[in-house]
Parts: structure tokens; sequence; C-alpha cells
């Protein structure tokens, strides 16, 4: 037979699911056998499940010659391009894929990749990270507000706006502010949302110059925040059985941020 089982293995095994499910699949005479209308909406879901169970395998049995990446909203920012291009010259038997998941760790705590970008605070009794660079602020405003004239802008002229942030993957708080000179917050939950939000002119946002590179946008401009610190942008992984690429891709990345200074 094509299984490569025998008939009356066949038949035991579709026994023993129709008694589990409790519905007959089959219509069985001495010439033919068809599905019952249960045993028809019980074969696409069934050869899912088969599909699923595949990549489960495939997933255990091959996950060294991938390497999955995360992101919230910006991946490596102005360096994702050549860090995927060396990353392919450097490590040609690992394939790098890279993964938006729009979660504080970039899809890592989801199990979704092997490492993840972040630039957000890091729970270090979790994940162990490192610091791969620093990315300056930028103030991202419609493109026809009086600031897009300007080559920079300094937070204490930010603090008068409304300032639109996302405090779930976002690096803006009202914590670069004193106390007493914190702007008015209105908060998205979507980088798109952020950008639509901003392009009507009611609002700014302030964000690290990741977001310039990989979010240019008709109706959009950025500029330099003149006196804001930087944001420290990290590469996490899982404390236990990280994967064999991970201190390739940190070194890799630092690299990067580094030649850029």
């Amino acid at each position: 037979m094509e299984l490569g089982i025998s008939q009356a293995a066949v038949s035991r095994t579709l026994l023993s699911l129709e008694r589990t499910l409790g519905v007959r699949l089959l219509h069985r005479t001495s010439r033919n056998v068809s599905p019952t209308t249960a045993g028809v909406q019980v074969l696409p879901r069934a050869r899912h499940l088969l599909a699923e169970a595949d990549n489960l395998v495939h997933e255990a049995t091959t996950g060294h010659t991938r390497l999955r990446i995360g992101h919230a909203w910006s991946a490596m920012g102005a360096h994702t391009r050549e860090f995927q291009r060396r990353w392919q010259e450097r490590h040609p038997d690992v394939t790098l894929h890279l993964i938006r998941h729009k979660s504080p760790t970039g899809g890592l705590a989801e199990g979704l990749c092997d490492l993840a970008v972040v630039r957000t605070a890091i729970d270090a009794h979790r994940y162990i990270h490192a610091v791969v660079g620093h990315e300056r602020r930028y103030v991202a405003m419609a493109s026809d507000d009086p600031w897009a004239r300007r080559r920079s802008i300094p937070l204490d002229e930010i603090r008068r706006r409304i300032l639109v942030v996302d405090r779930r993957t976002g690096t803006t708080t009202a914590r670069l502010w004193p106390d007493a000179e914190r702007p008015t917050l209105e908060h998205t939950h979507d980088i798109d949302d952020w950008l639509a939000a901003i392009a009507t002119g009611r609002c700014v946002g302030v964000t690290p110059h990741a977001t310039a590179t990989r979010y240019r946008r008709d109706g959009i401009t950025y500029r330099p925040v003149r006196d804001a610190a930087p944001v420290p942008v990290h590469l996490i992984w899982r404390r236990h059985d990280p994967h064999p690429a991970t201190h390739a891709a940190a070194a890799l990345l630092t690299d990067l941020y580094t030649e850029n200074l």
C-alpha cells in the first residue's frame, strides 16, 4: 500500500478514530468506501494537523540551520540590509529570518524567534542581553509642521506639544522630562496608527533613528532631538538553550553600530 502499512492496520486506526470522535467517517460496502458527511468535514482539519506535525518534526531537526531574529517594529534600523547581506556571506549554512511581532520582546516570549532586537526595558532575570549599539532620538512630525524647516528640536519645546506614544513597545515615556514639565500624552498600539496620528499635524512623536530609516512615509518628517539621551539597542535571548549562532549575531550587529558612530 502507498502508506507503507497493511490494510488491516489502516482499518483498525480508522475504527479507533471513529470511536474517539463518536461518528462514522466512512461508508463501507463490499465494493467501495466513501466518506460520510462527517468524514468530509474532518478531512481538511486532519490534513492541517498532519502538516503541523510535519512542521514540528522539521523545527526540531533543523532548528540550528536557521536563525530567527524578532523585532517589534524596526529590526536593526539603518543596519538591517547590511546585517542581512553580511550574515549571508559569513554564515551561508544558517538561514536568517526577520520576524516582526508586536510584543515587548519582539516575539521571543511567544517562542516565535531565537533572538530579538529590543529598545525597551529588559527583564534581566528572564533573558540574557547584550547592548549592541545606541540610536539618536528623533521627533516625527507632519511634513507641513513649522518644525520641519528646522535642523533639530530641543526637548523643552517638544513637551509643549501633544505627544503620541506606544506604551507597549515604544521607547518614549514622560520620564524624558522633569515631573513638572511633562507633555500631554496620547497612546497608540501600532506603528502605523502612530504614524497616522502624527500625519494629522495634531501631535508629534519621539522615536529612535531606526524608525526614521525604516518608516519613511509621505506626510511625515523626522528631525533630531537636540538634547535627549540616545536609546540603547539590545539583543536578547533566552537563558536556557541559546541558539549556537547567538554570539555571532551579537558580534556582527555590534560591529555595524560601531562602524557608523
